[in-house]
């Protein structure tokens, strides 16, 4: 899964909607259109994990970008002083 792919027909999850998908050898033809599956440009597919994207992306085959944030030391927050019957039930003046 290197990077976004398009839908194709022979992927497991791919149907079409008028149900005209028709295999014929390894080629995938479309029965509605009396020619080859279009995949992705067609306007009746579907994904049964609905994981089909409006450009025809599979979002099976993104990669998330995980983003770690981390604070910065000046941003962190050093600690805080309570009052009042914070202050009498902790019994600290300063949290953190």
């Amino acid at each position: 899964m290197s990077s976004p792919r398009k839908c194709f027909p022979s992927c497991e999850f791919f149907r079409c909607g008028q149900k005209a998908l028709q295999f014929r050898g390894r080629k995938a033809y479309c029965r509605f259109a009396d020619d080859l599956c279009s995949g992705a440009s067609c306007k009746f597919t579907i994904c049964l994990r609905n994981k089909l994207l409006p450009d025809g992306t599979c979002a099976l085959t993104i990669r998330r970008m995980s983003a770690i944030s981390e604070i910065p030391p000046e941003k962190a927050v050093k600690g805080f002083k309570v009052k009042g019957k914070l202050k009498q039930r902790l019994g600290e003046e300063e949290l953190f």
